[in-house]
């Protein structure tokens, strides 16, 4: 069980170490790589999965309901509390409700759970962030247009991912082949630039900082539960459910904020200590489904 974890987690952080190694004597221009990922290696990931005819992702239809109610009831559990301390609403639950589902969310499923568990990473990672670029956006400005999801690279590569697979129309294996070996890169890179980030970590504000890093995946993981048993999700769609609940703020949520100007430094706490605090609490969650879920099981 040990070494399941270990073997899981160490490729993680060991990548993301070494973002954080480089970046503390040489501070890459982490924009450039980051829009480099997210307008070209991870659309080709996302089309190339969805694209391909043996990935049943009619399968996957119950893992996005249930990842959909992760991500907005977060939102919903937490407000009260929020309402309660006295906390900006506009600073602290966007970062609770929207995880790290790219740089962390998708390398650790895939190291898990194996790589038939990639579709399963996929489909919870677009869901996450379909929903902050629309839900996410209009919480921090209600007058921003919801077309702007249509200037993604990510959406179109899903549209058109999704509309070959559920057409019925195969892609030659050259190009699949040649889609996949350039959405490969995505991953280590998102770990790389995680890593880079992490040396941004401001604790001036840490009390916030921890107080996210203990709610966010807490909501996460309560909401989960119910949806698990609801929608009798098993083996990989469950197990992926209960990672992708536990996950950490994204780093998104911190460049969104500072786009928007809604206290980019407290967000920028509460998404890197969330990310520290992800080291005590993904093994205890491995833990948990390595125990008790059969991720293998499809």
């Amino acid at each position: 069980m040990i070494g399941q974890i270990l073997a899981t987690l160490l490729p993680v952080f060991l990548i993301a170490g070494c973002g954080t190694l480089y970046g503390r004597y040489r501070r890459p221009d982490i924009r450039g790589l980051n829009t480099l990922n997210m307008e070209l290696f991870v659309p080709m990931l996302v089309f190339a999965v969805l694209a391909d005819r043996e990935a049943p992702l009619t399968d996957y239809a119950r893992l996005a309901l249930a990842a959909t109610v992760v991500v907005l009831g977060s939102g919903l559990v937490l407000w009260p509390l929020v309402r309660l301390l006295r906390l900006e609403t506009k600073t602290f639950l966007p970062p609770m409700m929207f995880n790290n589902s790219g740089n962390m969310g998708i390398p650790l499923i895939v190291l898990a759970f194996g790589e038939a568990a990639l579709p399963a990473a996929v489909v919870v990672f677009i869901v996450e962030m379909l929903l902050h670029f629309s839900v996410g956006l209009y919480m921090l400005d209600p007058r921003t247009p919801l077309w702007r999801l249509l200037r993604m690279p990510i959406v179109l590569a899903s549209i058109a991912g999704l509309g070959l697979n559920l057409g019925g129309i195969a892609l030659p294996g050259w190009l699949l082949e040649s889609l996949d070996m350039l959405g490969g890169v995505c991953i280590p890179l998102m770990l790389f630039a995680l890593g880079v980030r992490m040396l941004d970590i401001d604790f001036d504000d840490w009390r916030t900082g921890l107080l996210g890093a203990v709610l966010c995946p807490l909501s996460g993981l309560v909401l989960a539960w119910p949806m698990i048993l609801w929608l009798d999700l098993s083996g990989i769609a469950a197990a992926s459910l209960w990672v992708f609940a536990a996950l950490p703020p994204a780093v998104l949520n911190y460049l969104v904020a500072e786009q928007y100007r809604q206290e980019p430094h407290r967000v920028a706490s509460l998404v890197l200590i969330g990310n520290l605090g992800s080291l005590v609490v993904m093994p205890l969650v491995l833990w948990l489904v390595f125990e008790h879920v059969q991720p293998m099981a499809s």
